[in-house]
């Protein structure tokens, strides 16, 4: 997700109780129907991957805070792939990683840290891709303030970060230097049932066009905030005339107008033909649902799923899932 938001360990107990252990071994031991990068990893739980193609590997967040590296093989060589921890941030102890993003124009990473337990603290930082120097690290939230719940993160093309709050239904805005800009609400982003919000504002993409597209997690609503410079930012609701969007987590764009939607279930494919006024569902797929899949990601055209659970002892394996679409 794409981020684990208040609720979402009864949901995530709820799930995996559902599901068979004889599905769970099926999924396991039989050939992917697609490509598939298996990954060791120390952690039980793995909350968000970004893509980083200058150094041509996977940035993995860590539920026990911290970011990993996933280095991928270029000579084609099958076998599960390992992840090395390049961040563990003595200024964010005690909170989890969760969303994260490369901006690739300025060479670093952005990510969100979070008090899952408490939720005393939200922040995000970014560090340097090269060398993993930390350049700035932003408190978002803290005691005394609002419930919140920082949770996933974008970049437009000034580099200023989005975060959403997927408990108060809020976007953050963070410049570029790592200061605090503004906060981003609107009417549009809560609802009058108490139990549609307990999962809120999650995934969120900068389109090229200028605005943001962010959907929350629970009703499926897909928002476009429209950014304008020196004046407040303008958030529609976009119309899903077909399929649904519920339960979506992580999101991503694969082209001007087409969008995945990482979730319940596995993926989704979006089109918009009218710049993300309406959209519709194109396309499903389906991978294992007992992982969780929480991110999408788009690598050489192609897009891989990030799944919260890994399987396994004494090392957790990891999937990053490529997900094949059907109507």
């Amino acid at each position: 997700m794409a981020k684990l938001c208040s609720s979402r360990g009864i949901l995530l107990l709820l799930l995996i109780s559902a599901i068979p252990v004889a599905y769970i071994l099926r999924s396991e031991l039989s050939p992917p129907p697609t490509h598939v990068y298996h990954y060791h990893a120390s952690g039980f739980f793995r909350e968000s991957a970004a893509w980083d193609e200058s150094h041509r590997r996977f940035l993995v967040s860590f539920l026990e805070g911290g970011i990993g590296e996933v280095k991928v093989r270029d000579d084609g060589e099958g076998g599960v792939l390992e992840e090395v921890t390049v961040v563990k941030d003595a200024d964010a102890s005690g909170n989890a990683s969760v969303g994260i993003e490369v901006d690739a124009a300025r060479k670093r990473v952005v990510v969100v840290y979070v008090d899952l337990i408490g939720r005393g603290f939200g922040a995000v930082a970014a560090y340097d891709l090269g060398t993993w120097e930390r350049l700035f690290l932003t408190r978002l939230a803290g005691l005394g303030d609002e419930k919140s719940m920082a949770d996933d993160v974008a970049i437009d093309e000034e580099g200023n970060a989005y975060v959403t709050d997927c408990v108060s239904n809020k976007i953050w805005k963070v410049g570029v230097d790592g200061k605090l800009l503004s906060t981003i609400r609107s009417p549009l982003f809560t609802h009058d049932a108490w139990y549609k919000d307990l999962i809120g504002l999650n995934g969120i993409v900068y389109h090229p066009d200028g605005f943001l597209l962010v959907i929350h997690t629970v009703t499926g609503d897909l928002y476009k905030i429209i950014l304008k410079k020196d004046e407040d930012e303008e958030v529609k609701l976009v119309k899903i005339v077909q399929g649904s969007l519920r339960f979506g987590d992580g999101i991503a764009l694969v082209s001007s107008t087409k969008l995945v939607v990482a979730g319940n279930p596995s993926g989704r494919l979006v089109e918009s033909k009218d710049g993300w006024e309406t959209a519709a569902v194109v396309g499903k797929f389906s991978g294992p649902l007992h992982r969780l899949a929480t991110t999408a990601i788009v690598k050489d055209g192609k897009v891989y799923l990030s799944h919260l659970i890994g399987v396994g002892y004494p090392k957790m394996k990891h999937a990053l899932v490529e997900a094949v679409f059907s109507t």
